[in-house]
């Protein structure tokens, strides 16, 4: 294969594939880092650390992926995933209610929530960032009213109720602890990206973030389906609260302001645009654990938990920025010169031609597949001639235009000198 045509393919991987493999590049890198220079890092306890680390942020980052790809914002999914668990052992302790209700209506006050914010920023056409802003403190009150400003406890292990935890963290009777809530995370991120990328929901969230104007123009309903992602991101607040319940035990009311910046940053760390229409939730996945790594690799090599805030504060930054560029260049209007038209168009034959000669191998052709094959090889060796003969004229066509226009630059200012002697 010719040399133009492997910086052919490197220049479209540069701007598919390679933006798909920063954030997991950083965290195999992060991951090496701590284990090289942090204190017993490659081992399973500090693993499983780093897994429990990213449940419930895990869980409402990917709600929130839905809503930052729509163009929007949610700052309540910390505050809501908290409350709806306070409100949910408030049922289970105060009003008799039996474990599994309870934690379905934890699920159910985020939705709940999910569907206010929708309502407003959809419907009413609210900003989403005072509305959301508004709605993190009406759930850390509402938590508070319910709870009557008292702290939820839900049952232990040990306790009869306490089967809820092995779906989160399972302890063998040797002692052995694996941590099951990582498959019930990976099969939420799944689920999700099927709704993203496989049904007429992902579509026209994508499209709503794209251009919502356009999208409105084209059919979709977007008052609905933005509504949609808020919901998504509510009942995720709600699984968040049950992860949240299930590592913690006990909850406190008015917490959980701060963890909807996490997970906003697992999210852009991960690939999120917060300009709307791009993002995965499997890279959003990346970014939690980017953070969770953190925050366990930190204290491995006795830094505390402050600098992780500090960290994560870079990387969301760095990852911001990546993202800013992505989107200048995107929006550039490339425009080819005679001999890079030249080099696509020889290129799109050669592709046919190899083609061709695919056919011609499967048929068992070995006369075509000869001439096909020599007709590939001439194509390219006059291409890469041709090519570098056209560029070379090219850069001497600039130098020359360069040189006039000093030379006429010269030429101005010795007018304007003589002029003003």
């Amino acid at each position: 294969m010719s040399s133009i045509s492997e910086q052919t393919r490197w220049e479209e991987f540069k701007e598919t594939g390679l933006k798909f493999l920063l954030a997991p590049a950083a965290l195999v890198i992060l991951y090496i880092f701590f284990g090289l220079f942090g204190r017993n890092f490659f081992s399973y306890a500090a693993l499983v650390n780093i897994i429990d680390a990213a449940y419930y942020i895990g869980f409402i980052s990917v709600g929130v992926t839905f809503v930052i790809i729509t163009g929007g914002i949610d700052l309540s999914v910390g505050t809501v995933m908290m409350a709806a668990a306070i409100i949910g052992g408030t049922a289970y302790r105060s009003w008799g209610w039996s474990l599994a209700p309870a934690l379905l209506f934890i699920i159910a006050v985020g939705i709940a929530f999910g569907a206010f914010n929708g309502i407003m920023i959809s419907r009413l056409g609210m900003p989403p960032f005072i509305v959301t802003l508004g709605t993190m403190m009406i759930s850390m009150g509402v938590g508070s009213m319910v709870s009557n400003v008292q702290s939820a406890t839900f049952p232990t292990r040990a306790a009869a109720d306490g089967w809820y935890k092995s779906i989160f963290k399972y302890i063998r009777e040797d002692g052995l602890t694996i941590p099951t809530g990582a498959l019930l995370l990976i099969g939420v991120v799944i689920i999700s990206h099927i709704i993203l990328r496989k049904t007429k929901m992902g579509r026209y969230i994508y499209a709503i973030g794209s251009n919502k104007e356009a999208a409105r123009l084209s059919g979709v309903d977007v008052r609905w389906w933005e509504m949609m992602a808020y919901v998504v991101a509510g009942a995720c607040a709600g699984i968040g609260g049950i992860a949240y319940a299930a590592v913690y035990t006990t909850v406190l009311p008015s917490a959980g302001q701060g963890f909807e910046l996490y997970a906003i940053a697992g999210a852009v760390i991960g690939g999120t645009s917060l300009a709307g229409g791009v993002g995965t939730v499997f890279g959003t996945l990346i970014g939690v654990f980017i953070m969770s790594t953190l925050a366990v690799g930190l204290p491995a090599m006795d830094l505390q938990a402050h600098y992780q805030t500090f960290f994560t504060g870079i990387v969301v930054i760095g990852a911001v920025l990546l993202d800013m560029y992505r989107n200048r260049k995107a929006a550039e209007v490339k425009i080819l010169t005679p001999a890079d038209q030249y080099r696509q168009d020889r290129l799109a034959e050669i592709r046919e031609l190899r083609q061709l000669l695919r056919e011609a191998k499967a048929a068992g052709r070995s006369d075509e597949v000869r001439r096909t094959t020599d007709e590939i090889s001439r194509k390219q060796q006059e291409m890469k001639k041709t090519f570098a003969s056209m560029k070379a004229k090219e850069k001497a066509e600039r130098a020359r235009i360069l040189a006039e226009e000093k030379a006429s630059e010269r030429a101005f200012q010795e007018r304007k000198k003589s002029e003003r002697a």
